[in-house]
């Protein structure tokens, strides 16, 4: 059943092509945002209103696939389909782009700061997984591992909210996760479910649980289990295993490219090549929440866009604030009101 309503509070339409990924920065007052048109904008809001403060262009020369925030908001990285990663430093005042980051054969296609700052990784078509070590002062970018083990193009990476931890999501249908292990990192589990490419990873705010969506139009919930464990599920070693405890399907007519489970409300966002927009929330009264979740659908926005969805994502401190942006070269603010 149904409570919540996603109220649109304002449309930010200046970019000139496809809008590929939105990203609020740690304080949630600014949002970031890429495109197909080559250039990064910085949302801030002026009064009521969100404008754009800043366009970051000229440094590179196709496609802006991501942006992310380093967790002080100084920094802000954005990767392309021209192979390489720029560093934006914004503690002059200004933003400039202070490093860019080379090595990946072709299209990158998501870069991410670790939650300690101190490692960023990047994924490519090329099939793989790059984690950079990040010096103090954020001016040099070293690369400290290239993990090659998934068979087809890398779509995206997460860190673990509180540990350096790394999943990534490909066009093999699998996601891999990885640790670091005596100054090299290694891929530690394989998560295997879904049938077709996985577009999009988000971890809960503990850690334990990774949602993933997927090219199939399903979500999954994976639940990590620690060695030992009551349940009695298996683990390789040291290491825990992951499991998928909930599949969500029947929501989404067609992939689904992006979802972003609040670290404030615990509400799951999900974007479709539907063009709709779906909440979950869970159910917390089912018998065995922690082993076998259940989700409700409590609000939807059919038509959100006039095109794919593309990205969502949830403001980190204001609850129920929403971002979402699409091929139709729009971003969109969505209030939820949960009923």
């Amino acid at each position: 059943m149904m409570t919540g309503m996603l109220n649109e509070v304002q449309i930010l339409s200046e970019h000139q092509q496809r809008v590929w990924s939105v990203a609020w920065n740690p304080s949630g007052t600014l949002l970031a945002s890429c495109s197909s048109d080559k250039t990064v904008r910085v949302w801030g809001k002026e009064g009521e209103k969100w404008v754009c403060k800043t366009v970051l262009q000229d440094s590179h020369t196709r496609t802006i696939r991501r942006v992310a925030w380093s967790p002080c908001g100084n920094f802000l990285a954005s990767c392309s389909f021209d192979a390489t990663t720029c560093i934006w430093d914004k503690r002059g005042g200004e933003f400039e782009c202070t490093a860019t980051l080379e090595g990946h054969e072709n299209e990158i296609k998501c870069v991410t700061f670790a939650p300690s700052g101190n490692l960023l990784a990047t994924c490519s078509r090329d099939k793989s997984v790059w984690i950079w070590e990040v010096d103090q002062d954020h001016e040099d970018y070293e690369c400290a591992s290239v993990l090659s083990v998934h068979t087809q193009d890398v779509k995206q990476v997460v860190w673990h909210p509180n540990k350096e931890l790394l999943a990534s999501a490909s066009y093999d249908n699998t996601i891999k996760i990885f640790i670091e292990d005596d100054d090299d990192w290694i891929c530690v589990s394989t998560l295997e479910g879904h049938e077709s490419t996985v577009w999009s990873l988000s971890f809960d705010k503990t850690g334990d649980r990774l949602a993933s969506c997927s090219d199939d139009r399903t979500i999954k919930i994976w639940k990590q289990y620690q060695p030992d464990n009551q349940q009695g599920i298996l683990t390789v070693g040291n290491h825990p295993t992951w499991k998928c405890v909930c599949t969500l399907s029947g929501y989404h007519s067609r992939p689904i490219y992006s979802l972003h489970w609040c670290k404030l409300t615990g509400l799951l966002a999900t974007a479709s090549g539907d063009d709709c927009l779906r909440i979950f929330k869970e159910d917390t009264s089912v018998h065995d929440a922690s082993n076998e979740p259940a989700f409700q659908l409590v609000a939807s926005q059919n038509k959100s866009h006039n095109e794919d969805v593309n990205c969502v994502a949830w403001n980190p401190k204001i609850p129920g604030l929403l971002a979402s942006c699409s091929d139709d070269c729009e971003i969109k603010l969505w209030n939820l009101n949960d009923g």
